[in-house]
């Protein structure tokens, strides 16, 4: 049985897909912790070549006592997906009350589906995963029905 590696930080960045690189936001928090810049920002690209440029991508890196690291990425926020879907840069000023504009269930049910790839939702059903998103979107002063006209 091996012992496990002593963990010095856990840092969480958003940092756009295929856009790593030693300068701030990412050479600072990994320089802090001696950290291999340009390993990380190789594999983080490699990883994220797949997304387009300048997606916003969630990254948790796990730095060890031994200057290792490993890292996982996730998928972008559902909020940044349903503001694409929109085609709008902000949600409503007063959800509930002004509705920023409106999207169907079809965009809410693929949202999903991208969000099913994450590690972390991957062993959630698609029903639950939809019902956060039509929470989110709601939040967001988003309406969401059955088909659009």
């Amino acid at each position: 049985m091996s012992v496990p590696k002593a963990v010095a930080a856990t840092i969480r960045l958003r940092v756009p897909a295929g856009g790593a690189r030693p300068a701030p936001p990412v050479g600072p928090a990994l320089g802090q912790y001696r950290l291999n810049l340009m390993a990380f920002c190789k594999d983080f690209n490699a990883r994220t070549q797949k997304f387009k440029p300048d997606t916003p991508m969630a990254v948790t890196i796990t730095a060890y006592k031994d200057n290792t690291f490993e890292f996982i990425v996730k998928s972008p926020s559902v909020s940044w997906y349903l503001k694409k879907a929109a085609g709008i840069e902000l949600g409503s000023t007063r959800p509930g009350h002004v509705t920023a504009t409106t999207l169907s269930l079809r965009h809410v049910y693929e949202i999903a589906k991208v969000k099913q790839s994450d590690p972390f939702l991957q062993n959630m059903p698609l029903e639950s995963l939809s019902k956060s998103i039509i929470g989110t979107a709601s939040s967001m002063g988003i309406k969401i029905v059955k088909d659009l006209d």
